[in-house]
């Protein structure tokens, strides 16, 4: 029996902003590159995997503040959400040392500008960009709102935290046109629409929580709401059907659209 694939530790962000009419969120959202492993040409949140550099600043409590009760994984997770974010979108949720606001969006771009791309590229280390920028990480600013497992049976399997964030003021962000080649601000209804009209891809999990998300009008109720949430883990089982489609199935309890989703047989 082939041994089911290593999990791997990943954070997404959905990045909110109240919508310029009418009463209906946006959430940012990037096109992925058609030579990307994983999820290619798809519409997804910022997001990637945990990596070494995130649990060294989470050995260093004077760079986040909101840590104060959460272990090593859990701040894991959360710097790495922020670190991703800051890759993806050039939105960086962090403070200067001292200061109860979130950095100015005229400072996040010179901060950008020198540091991001070199970032992604590996060449130098988000600690040293918060450390060097006498910045602190906003981890407060995340809302703990999904958590899902890659099914087994997959080749890649990812261990992933969604969360909730309001977007900092006037810092709009842009795909890094590597990874992601296109960007925009949606709202849930439109991106699902897109997503039943063949225009985006969507993956499962992005589906559920856009519809989700698209129940609130705004983001301090979207922010409210999940605020009060309890999150169930969610790893969907897949199951073949009798006509040779196949079916998701997922916990009821994790408060989704459904539990069991069924595909079409198989072509």
């Amino acid at each position: 029996m082939t041994e089911p694939a290593a999990i791997r530790p990943a954070s997404t962000v959905l990045l909110l902003r109240d919508g310029a009419s009418a009463r209906e969120i946006e959430v940012f959202m990037m096109v992925r590159h058609h030579q990307i492993e994983f999820n290619s040409g798809a519409l997804v949140f910022p997001g990637g995997s945990v990596d070494k550099t995130d649990q060294e600043i989470a050995a260093r409590s004077e760079l986040y503040s909101g840590g104060a009760d959460l272990g090593e994984e859990a701040l894991g997770f959360r710097i790495a959400a922020i670190r991703e974010t800051f890759e993806e979108s050039g939105i960086l949720l962090a403070r200067p040392q001292g200061s109860n606001a979130l950095i100015s969006a005229s400072q996040a771009r010179e901060i950008e500008a020198v540091s991001r791309a070199a970032l992604c590229e590996g060449n130098t280390h988000f600690l040293d960009i918060v450390a060097g920028n006498d910045l602190v990480l906003a981890l407060d600013a995340l809302v703990p709102y999904a958590h899902w497992i890659t099914p087994e049976g997959m080749p890649k399997r990812f261990d992933t935290w969604f969360f909730l964030a309001a977007a900092p003021p006037d810092q709009l962000g842009a795909h890094d046109g590597k990874e992601s080649t296109d960007s925009i601000w949606v709202s849930p209804r439109e991106a699902l629409a897109g997503g039943d009209d063949g225009r985006f891809k969507l993956p499962f999990p992005t589906t559920r929580n856009l519809i989700r998300l698209g129940k609130q009008p705004d983001v301090a109720t979207a922010l409210a709401v999940a605020q009060q949430m309890e999150v169930v883990t969610v790893m969907p089982v897949m199951t073949k059907t009798a006509d040779g489609g196949r079916q998701l199935r997922i916990p009821r309890e994790a408060g989704y659209d459904g539990e069991v989703f069924a595909f079409g047989p198989a072509g």
